[in-house]
């Protein structure tokens, strides 16, 4: 008979996300190299480093756009490779930088992608982009605007809502509001925080914005060469010495010193 698994093998529930000895080549290339970490439920989570560090790779993992070449990604304490992809998917939000839209579609059907994927009656899917639209504050008469018609804050709130469609227990954001002006990312930053907040979601956001990672994230992750090397609360990382984390950090530090300083 089958010995049952061990606690060590299983996740305990209110872990939203394990991942352990998690590697990634691509192309020949490796892009991450023992990934270990965990997420709990309901946790903010900044994924932060530079460019080719594999934080948008570590994202895609998640949710099976790629599979690792060693390691588990479990999910609610379920490894996430015995899971039919598809399922999966339509129980993670998914938002990438300028919401990836699909053109020549309305915004209510872009934010109904996922309803309309499932099954959902037309009037039931309309029901559910209205009340995505007054939660993210967007004029209803947008509704059956396209993509090309709309600014960029409104196409990343609109990315937003469809991620948020389902109400899904885990939403993964790549570089969401990267593309926006500073006012305009800092709005959506807070109203973002807001959603996660009251919805209980577990959320995990690739930035590059260190300034939204130390302000209001839970968990902040340093990736550097594929590998974690910094994890923790966000003082607490911003204060680690890894030469990968005091060059992230000194930019935003260097610009705060300096706001200070105009006062005075």
């Amino acid at each position: 008979m089958a010995s049952a698994p061990t606690a060590a093998s299983v996740p305990p529930p209110e872990l939203a996300l394990a991942l352990t000895g998690v590697t990634l080549a691509l192309g020949g290339h490796p892009v991450l190299a023992g990934i270990d970490l965990v997420v709990r439920q309901g946790q903010f989570v900044a994924l932060v480093g530079a460019s080719g560090a594999g934080k948008s790779s570590l994202l895609r993992l998640i949710n099976r756009m790629l599979e690792p070449d060693a390691g588990t990604v479990a999910m609610h304490g379920a490894n996430v490779a015995g899971l039919d992809a598809m399922q999966l998917r339509r129980g993670i939000g998914y938002a990438v930088q300028g919401g990836g839209l699909f053109p020549h579609w309305t915004v209510a059907d872009n934010i109904a992608a996922v309803p309309w994927l499932l099954g959902w009656p037309k009037p039931k899917r309309m029901e559910r982009a209205a009340e995505l639209m007054a939660m993210l504050e967007l004029p209803p008469h947008l509704a059956q605007r396209f993509p090309g018609e709309l600014s960029g804050g409104q196409a990343s709130r609109v990315g937003l809502a469809r991620a948020l469609a389902v109400s899904p227990k885990l939403l993964l954001l790549d570089e969401p509001f990267g593309a926006l002006d500073p006012e305009t990312r800092d709005e959506l930053g807070d109203r973002l925080l807001a959603l996660h907040r009251a919805q209980g979601l577990t959320t995990v956001m690739v930035t590059h914005d260190l300034a939204d990672a130390l302000l209001r994230a839970d968990l902040m992750v340093v990736l550097d060469g594929g590998r974690v090397v910094a994890c923790g609360p966000p003082a607490k990382v911003a204060a680690d010495p890894h030469p990968a984390v005091r060059n992230l950090v000194a930019t935003p530090l260097a610009q705060a010193r300096a706001l200070a300083g105009m006062g005075k």
